[in-house]
C-alpha cells in the first residue's frame, strides 16, 4: 500500500474520532433531551480537564497498575490452560469425554457470576479478581484452539508420521502451528472478555484499580471522574489488543499475506496476470490466423493450389512424357494391388467416392491422370 493511501486511511480514522467528540460536544453543552437525556452527561471539556489532573496524581497511576498485573497475569493463564485444554479435547477421545461435558456445562456462567466461588474459595480479593479475570478468557480460548485443531488437514500429521515421526513431534511440528491463526482469534476475544470482567471484579471486591476507582467517583457523583474512568479503560483495551495482534502476526509470519496493491488498471483495462517464468506463449487466436488459401504477404510463398505462370493447371499426377493418356481400360500398379487384396495401398490418396479432388485438373490433351480411370462415354442413340 502507497504512502498516500495510508496517510489517507488514517484521517479517515481519526476523523471518525473527532466527528463522535464532536456530536458529544454538541449534545451535551445543549443540554438536548430527545428521549435520550444528555443535561446530566459532562461535557467534553469538562472529562479532559478531569483527565489532566488525574493524570498529575500517583493514585491514578497506582491504580493503572493494579489492573494491568491483573489483567496480564489472568490472561496467561487463561492462555495456556484454554490452548492446553483446547488441544486434548480435539486430540484426545479421553479428553473429550471427560472434560467436554464440563465445559459445555460451566461455559455458559458468566464469569461475574463467579465472584461468590472466588470469595469463598481463595482466601485473598486479589487472587479473586485474578480467579475472575482467568475464566472470562479460558474459554474463548479453549473453545477457538478445539476448533483450530479438528479443522486441520490430516496430510501433514501422516507426511511426519510416515518419515517416522512420533505423537510429540507431530503436536510440535503439525498440530500447534497449523492451528496458531485460530488459537490467535480466541485471544483477541479473550482479552476483551477479560477486561470486561476485570473492571466488574474491580468495582465489587476490589480495592485497587480503574474499575474500583470508577465506582468509587460514581457513588460521590462525579461524572467526569467516571468518564474519565471509561476512557483509561478503552485506552488499556485498545494497548492490550493490539499488542495481541501484533504478537499474532509476528508468530504466524508463515502465513500467505495479500499483495501489495499497485497502481490501478486503466479505466475497461483488465489487470494483467503474472506469467510465470520459463512458460511458452500464448498461441495466437484461430479468429487471428492467417487463411489456407492466402498468399504470402512478399509474394515467395506459393499456395497448395497455385496454378503454373503459363496459365495451364498441373495435374495431380503427371502425365508420360509423350503426352499421351492411359487407355480407358488400363490400369496402373495401384489398381491392381487394389484388386487383389481389395484394399487400397497405403500411398493411394484417392477419395472413397472414386472423384477427383478440386486441385486435380484434366490436361489440356483430354487425357485422364494414369491412376484414374477414363469417364466412360454415354451411346450415341
Amino acid at each position: 500500500m502507497s504512502a498516500a493511501a495510508t496517510a489517507g486511511r488514517r484521517l479517515v480514522r481519526a476523523g471518525s474520532l473527532l466527528a463522535a467528540l464532536g456530536l458529544w460536544q454538541v449534545l451535551t453543552a445543549y443540554d438536548v433531551n430527545l428521549w435520550l437525556r444528555f443535561e446530566q452527561f459532562p461535557t467534553v471539556g469538562e472529562v479532559a480537564s478531569a483527565l489532566a489532573d488525574r493524570v498529575g496524581t500517583a493514585a491514578y497511576w497506582q491504580d493503572l497498575g493494579h489492573s494491568l498485573r491483573r489483567i496480564v497475569t489472568g490472561f496467561l493463564l487463561a492462555a495456556l490452560l484454554g490452548v492446553a485444554a483446547g488441544t486434548a479435547i480435539a486430540r484426545s477421545r479421553w479428553a473429550a469425554d471427560l472434560l467436554g461435558p464440563l465445559v459445555e456445562v460451566v461455559r455458559p456462567v458468566p464469569a461475574i457470576a463467579l465472584v461468590p466461588v472466588a470469595i469463598l474459595l481463595l482466601p485473598t480479593n486479589e487472587q479473586g479478581i485474578v480467579f475472575i479475570t482467568c475464566a472470562a478468557a479460558f474459554f474463548p480460548v479453549l473453545v477457538s484452539t478445539r476448533h483450530a485443531v479438528r479443522a486441520l488437514s490430516p496430510v501433514h500429521e501422516e507426511a511426519v508420521r510416515t518419515m517416522g515421526g512420533g505423537r510429540a513431534r507431530v503436536l510440535w511440528s503439525v498440530v500447534l502451528p497449523g492451528a496458531l491463526p485460530g488459537v490467535f482469534g480466541g485471544l483477541s476475544v479473550g482479552i476483551g472478555v477479560a477486561w470486561i470482567c476485570v473492571i466488574s471484579a474491580e468495582m465489587i471486591s476490589g480495592e485497587y484499580g480503574v474499575g474500583y476507582r470508577t465506582w468509587q467517583d460514581y457513588t460521590v457523583v462525579d461524572y467526569p471522574g467516571v468518564f474519565v474512568g471509561m476512557v483509561t479503560i478503552g485506552a488499556l483495551g485498545l494497548l492490550t489488543s493490539t499488542a495481541v495482534e501484533l504478537a499474532g502476526r509476528r508468530v504466524t509470519a508463515w502465513l500467505p499475506r495479500p499483495a501489495a496493491r499497485g497502481t490501478a488498471p486503466r479505466a475497461g483495462e483488465p489487470p494483467a496476470a503474472p506469467v510465470p517464468a520459463g512458460s511458452a506463449p500464448e498461441a495466437a487466436p484461430a479468429s487471428e490466423a492467417a487463411p489456407v488459401g492466402e498468399t504470402d504477404p512478399t509474394g515467395e510463398g506459393s499456395p497448395a493450389d497455385e496454378t503454373d505462370p503459363t496459365g495451364e493447371a498441373a495435374p495431380a499426377d503427371e502425365t508420360d512424357p509423350a503426352g499421351e493418356g492411359a487407355p480407358a481400360g488400363d490400369t496402373g500398379p495401384a489398381d491392381e494391388a487394389r484388386s487383389e487384396t481389395g484394399t487400397r495401398p497405403a500411398g493411394d490418396a484417392r477419395p472413397e467416392t472414386g472423384t477427383r479432388p478440386d486441385t486435380h485438373t484434366a490436361p489440356k490433351g483430354g487425357a485422364a491422370p494414369a491412376h484414374l480411370p477414363a469417364p466412360e462415354k454415354e451411346p450415341v442413340p
